[in-house]
């Protein structure tokens, strides 16, 4: 895999509602210093028009290309188009972004999950986030995040707490924001007696190590849905992002990201980072 070092995946289409996607990806990118690269995704051309109208085909990329300087060009400042980067691609964005995510070596991507018109399906979403090859950070583009003063880390059973535990880091220091680290348990026994309470407190230990601010809070659901509880959480203590594990769950749809992460990310109207099993490098200003 080539390897671009502090870069970002965005993926905003050059048209109104894009302006959202592009305003949360500009806070992410001054906050962490990294450089965007800013991909538009058109419909590859029909064999009859590669075959009788080659020219029109290959004019298709530059007046794409075209649209999006004009797009970026009217809305961001001089000193953000220093850091900006364009890319062009030709077919449907699931099989694109995959492709780049797997060749670029991005820290991680950016898309819209709000569902509106023009924006990547649900079942697209989910199957980025469990298949990407660099972690991913779905924003919703009628909902604009200012400041992250605490992030929210839901767990579960899961001992794979590593990647969890870097990003954390890494976000928490870049914003100076502390953790919340949460989750719902519905078995009867006491909360500190659970194996979620001890991989929560594991975590906690880890990163207090680091110098990272946090507490552990262990819901009980009470018969309800455990991402149901989490989201009402999360709306009560109103972080400035969320970031999980997915779970590695099969089901039908073969997205592999299961239902808690699913729900999580798509109700959650704030921004929510994903990792999943694949291993990927930090930032180079990572520091632990």
């Amino acid at each position: 895999m080539r390897y671009r070092s502090n870069n970002i995946l965005a993926y905003i289409p050059p048209v109104k509602d894009g302006e959202g996607v592009l305003k949360q990806t500009l806070f992410f990118r001054e906050a962490l210093g990294m450089r965007i690269f800013i991909y538009n995704i058109i419909d590859k051309p029909s064999l009859f028009s590669k075959i009788f109208r080659p020219k029109q085909a290959g004019n298709a990329k530059n007046e794409a290309l075209k649209a999006l300087h004009k797009f970026i060009g009217d809305y961001v400042s001089e000193e953000n188009l220093d850091h900006l980067s364009y890319r062009i691609k030709m077919g449907s964005p699931l099989p694109v972004l995959l492709s780049q995510a797997k060749k670029g070596g991005y820290e991680f991507m950016i898309f819209d999950k709000s569902g509106d018109p023009g924006s990547l399906t649900r079942y697209q979403s989910d199957k980025i986030i469990s298949r990407s090859e660099c972690p991913v950070l779905t924003i919703n583009k009628n909902v604009y995040v200012d400041e992250v003063k605490k992030i929210v880390i839901p767990v579960d059973i899961s001992k794979a707490t590593k990647k969890k535990l870097l990003w954390a880091t890494y976000f928490a220091k870049k914003f100076q924001a502390k953790i919340k680290i949460v989750a719902a348990v519905n078995l009867n026994i006491s909360s500190s007696k659970s194996l979620v309470w001890r991989n929560a407190e594991h975590l906690k230990k880890m990163l207090s190590e680091r110098s990272i601010e946090c507490s552990v809070d262990i819901l009980k659901t009470q018969g309800r849905e455990k991402h149901e509880v989490i989201l009402d959480y999360i709306r009560d203590e109103d972080p400035g992002m969320i970031i999980i594990r997915t779970h590695q769950e099969s089901n039908m749809s073969g997205t592999q990201i299961g239902k808690f992460v699913s729900e999580l990310v798509h109700r959650c109207k704030i921004p929510v980072f994903t990792v999943n099993r694949f291993l990927y490098p930090m930032p180079v200003d990572f520091e632990l």
